[in-house]
């Protein structure tokens, strides 16, 4: 006999458990004569995976049949919670060492935006966050950027260190010409200063693409 998902989790650890399961234990219950199983495989059909579930606008989750406001404001929580978790790991390790987490937390907070936001992350000189600060904001398609406001921040804090990231709205993380620039002068802003520019993220919907990784800086 199969065992439930709270039960397999409790006899075998959370790890044991796959994406559908895991869901079905956020959702707890299901809907209308739809079970919690049915109802979680549903919606990573709907979404994609649980990424795609987790950074899903209001208005998108608000069309599934079955999800109401209860279970939004549950997964809203979880999402939440990822966010945070990953916030606390990088403000006590060194972001080089655990790259993956830098990545997660950066989609986590950038995926789901509807414009294009301008983040960066200070670090100190062991790479450790200072703070991570969405800097500017512009359109569904650009985003203007100023390397003077980012140098007179970092000088503020005393940051060692800046990565930029930035997401693209329609979901291909793929840089573009005028992020290439803006990098560049950044880079040589940063430079002048002693501060290191580690790498530049562009967000997609479940993809980025790194600077750093494709030897741009």
């Amino acid at each position: 006999m199969e065992l439930a998902p709270r039960e397999k989790l409790a006899l075998h650890g959370a790890e044991a458990l796959d994406d559908e399961e895991l869901l079905a234990i956020f959702l707890r219950t299901g809907s209308c004569g739809v079970s919690v199983m049915l109802l979680a495989r549903q919606m990573l059909n709907e979404f994609g995976s649980l990424y795609g579930i987790m950074s899903a606008s209001k208005e998108e989750m608000a069309g599934v049949k079955g999800v109401g406001m209860a279970k939004m404001a549950q997964l809203q929580a979880v999402a939440e919670t990822a966010r945070r978790f990953f916030a606390s790991q990088l403000a006590r390790e060194n972001v080089m060492d655990n790259p993956q987490v830098t990545h997660h937390y950066l989609q986590s907070v950038l995926a789901h935006q509807e414009r294009e936001i301008f983040m960066v992350l200070f670090l100190d000189n062991q790479h450790r966050v200072l703070q991570a600060q969405k800097m500017f904001s512009g359109s569904i398609s650009s985003v203007e950027v100023h390397p003077r406001e980012i140098v007179r921040e970092a000088l503020k804090l005393n940051a060692a260190a800046v990565i930029l990231a930035h997401n693209h709205p329609s979901g291909s993380a793929e840089p573009s010409r005028a992020d290439r620039e803006i990098t560049e002068r950044i880079t040589r802003a940063c430079s002048l200063l002693n501060i290191r520019l580690l790498d530049h993220l562009v967000i997609g919907h479940g993809e980025f693409i790194s600077f750093a990784e494709r030897g741009w800086l």
